[in-house]
């Protein structure tokens, strides 16, 4: 086969792919606020939702996040995104094996659940990322039922971003968009500690 020949396949197949690919925009015609979910055991659920919360941000929408489980540690993305006016709720008691204080987690996590709804009823609020919620329904720190329905009657052009491992399948139903990050390698296995800038 000649190269003419290899170009001329090449450019028919794009263009078919094209075409296909533009029949599937044109037939995406709803807008709706959006329940994106970021789960499974692998690294990198939460960067990937502050990733969506700096699109957001350099786009010009009001974003918000309430960071369940993180402790008062330095956070390289709240650093970032605060001086670009995006108003954070830190939950702070840490992983529950270091506060080993079951009241006060469950206390702490009905505080920053509350904070959320909040956010939730807020039609001013464009984006939300709900930064490892997942462990407080796990754990029935907060109520499934309540976040259910939070998340149903918010804002119709609010977007919601959920992270954490093992989200609750009736969450996942709920979601227009779920991805799950599967683990192949950690640094952290091999005895490499966590590294400024990449994992905090």
């Amino acid at each position: 086969m000649s190269n003419e020949q290899d170009k001329a396949r090449h450019k028919k197949r794009m263009q078919e792919q094209k075409e296909k690919v533009d029949q599937r925009i044109a037939a995406a015609q709803e807008d709706k606020g959006l329940l994106l979910v970021l789960t499974g055991n692998g690294k990198g659920k939460s960067t990937s939702g502050f990733g969506t919360i700096t699109r957001a941000v350099g786009h010009g929408l009001n974003a918000k996040v309430v960071q369940y489980v993180k402790g008062g540690w330095e956070c390289g993305e709240r650093n970032l995104l605060e001086k670009n006016g995006v108003e954070f709720h830190v939950m702070g008691t840490g992983f529950t094996w270091e506060t080993q204080d079951k009241e006060s987690d469950i206390k702490a996590a009905q505080s920053a659940w509350k904070h959320s709804k909040t956010l939730l009823q807020d039609p001013n609020v464009d984006v939300i990322l709900l930064d490892e919620i997942t462990y407080m329904v796990t754990y029935k720190y907060i109520d499934l039922d309540d976040v259910l329905a939070a998340l149903t009657a918010r804002p119709k052009t609010q977007h919601v971003l959920i992270t954490g491992r093992a989200c609750h399948r009736a969450i996942i139903e709920l979601a227009d968009t779920v991805s799950e990050v599967r683990p192949v390698k950690h640094a952290f296995d091999n005895g490499i500690k966590a590294q400024k800038g990449i994992d905090w």
